[in-house]
C-alpha cells in the first residue's frame, strides 16, 4: 500500500492510487463530513416496552430497534444481572415476555438449554440478552423473575456497559 502511494507521488500510475484509496475507504468505514464527523445514519425507530420488576413495579422504557433487552434494563437501573455479559453462558438475564409479543420473537436457539437452568421457568421465559427490540415488541411487558441463580464460582456480577 505504501509502495503504491510512493509510486503515485513520484509520478507513478494514478490507477494504483485510486484502487488503494478505494480499499482504504472500505476498510475505514463511512465517509466523513465537514469537521471529521461520520456521515449520519438514520436513527433507529423507538420501541416502547414496560419492565415489571421483582416487586411488581412497572417501569416504562423507550428503547430503539436493535437494543438488547438485558442492556436496556441495566441502563434504566433495573436488576437484571447478566453475569456472563451477554455471552450466552448463564441464565441470569432470564425474563418473561408478554403475550402476544412472545409469539413475535424469533424461535429459541441455543438459549433453550440455558433456560432449563433458570429458576422459576415459565412458558414465556426468554433470555434478555437474546431478545432484541423490534417494532413487533411495541408495548410488550417484560417481567423480571423474583430470583436468579448465578453459577459463577466467585459470584461475579459484571458492571453494566
Amino acid at each position: 500500500m505504501a509502495a503504491a502511494m510512493a509510486a503515485a507521488a513520484s509520478g507513478g500510475s494514478v490507477g494504483s492510487v485510486t484502487s488503494v484509496t478505494r480499499r482504504l475507504l472500505r476498510l475505514r468505514g463511512p465517509a466523513r463530513g465537514l469537521g471529521g464527523a461520520a456521515a449520519e445514519e438514520p436513527e433507529a425507530a423507538p420501541v416502547n416496552v414496560v419492565f415489571v420488576d421483582r416487586s411488581g413495579r412497572e417501569v416504562p422504557v423507550r428503547g430503539r430497534v436493535g437494543d438488547n433487552v438485558l442492556h436496556l434494563a441495566q441502563r434504566h437501573g433495573l436488576e437484571l444481572e447478566g453475569a456472563c455479559e451477554a455471552s450466552l453462558a448463564c441464565s441470569t438475564c432470564h425474563v418473561y415476555i408478554s403475550d402476544p409479543h412472545l409469539g413475535r420473537l424469533p424461535p429459541l436457539t441455543r438459549e433453550e438449554d440455558l433456560l432449563d437452568q433458570a429458576p422459576l421457568l415459565q412458558e414465556n421465559s426468554r433470555l434478555g440478552c437474546q431478545v432484541l427490540l423490534s417494532p413487533a415488541l411495541e408495548g410488550a411487558r417484560i417481567g423480571l423473575p423474583r430470583l436468579t441463580r448465578n453459577f459463577y464460582v466467585d459470584g461475579h456480577v459484571p458492571k453494566p456497559h
